[in-house]
């Protein structure tokens, strides 16, 4: 089977975050690798108030993973998601092929190359206007 390009954002318990950064980080990135995915980036993207408490939690950190994994193996990074302690929340996305490497060189903290296919995305504006030559 082809493999798919992930991005899942998560909402960390801030406390347990707090306590020991490096744990928390290595259990997302074990979790995705366990069930056969591939971590390609993994950083924290921000601390903020919640919108609402989660489990009387008012803040949480907002951290940003993008994988490359089947999509069968999907429900398996879900359900250990939900059972791993200092998750509140997640949510998880299948990246289009053409943003890809835009994304990933953001994540990472590169700059963004524009490439034909990109550029091509507004191309379909140009006027043709030289159907009109010899009558």
């Amino acid at each position: 089977m082809a493999k798919n390009t992930y991005e899942t954002l998560l909402i960390l318990d801030s406390n347990q975050y707090a306590r020991d950064p490096g744990g928390v980080s290595k259990q997302v990135g074990d979790i995705i690798t366990e069930a056969g995915g591939e971590v390609l980036v993994s950083r924290l993207w921000m601390e903020q108030k919640l919108a609402y408490p989660i489990d009387k939690h008012q803040k949480g950190h907002y951290w940003l993973v993008y994988f490359e994994m089947e999509g069968v193996d999907l429900p398996k990074i879900d359900r250990a998601f939900h059972l791993s302690e200092p998750v509140l929340r997640q949510l998880t996305l299948k990246l289009e092929p053409r943003l890809i490497e835009p994304i990933l060189a953001n994540a990472r903290g590169e700059s963004i190359r524009v490439s034909a296919n990109t550029e091509s995305l507004g191309a379909d504006d140009e006027d043709d206007s030289d159907d009109d030559t010899d009558a």
